[in-house]
């Protein structure tokens, strides 16, 4: 019977349930986008909803409680002063769930966890990542010719 079952344990037990939730919603916080099994994102969806509608509170009691599940306190400033006024006109669904396929190994459902409104942000990472990435192939390539042209002039 399914009497009283209102969520996957996830095959573990309760105090390593709460610990990979906590973190699933604290990378999610940092990333704005993670990548999971579909079952996960699906239990980690309800726990980051919460925290942020007592983000957009912003009383003290709320930060505490949000403490008590993101551990961090760099993020939980992070979720009150920045995610939280994003979604401040917004009643719920502050998360999307995006179905990948299946994973290779074992067939799991792969899934994206994404915050709504932040889909930009993780692009904006990448192109910096690779502005950096080109000034050092260019420091690189620049080092060889500046010792040919001195081994030319000896």
């Amino acid at each position: 019977m399914r009497h009283g079952k209102s969520f996957n344990k996830l095959a573990r037990t309760a105090s390593h349930r709460k610990a990979l939730l906590s973190n699933l919603a604290t990378e999610l916080l940092i990333h704005k986008r993670i990548k999971t099994t579909k079952v996960k994102a699906k239990e980690a969806r309800p726990v980051v909803e919460r925290l942020i509608s007592f983000a957009k509170k912003g009383t003290l009691g709320a930060r505490r409680h949000v403490l008590r599940t993101v551990r961090q306190k760099k993020v939980v400033k992070e979720l009150f002063e920045e995610i939280a006024p994003v979604f401040s006109a917004r009643n719920g669904g502050y998360t999307r769930i995006i179905t990948l396929g299946q994973r290779p190994g074992d067939g799991a459902e792969i899934a994206y966890l994404e915050l709504v409104g932040f889909e930009g942000v993780r692009k904006e990472k990448k192109e910096k990542k690779e502005k950096k990435a080109g000034k050092e192939k260019e420091k690189i390539a620049e080092k060889p010719a500046k010792e040919t042209e001195e081994a030319t002039e000896e």
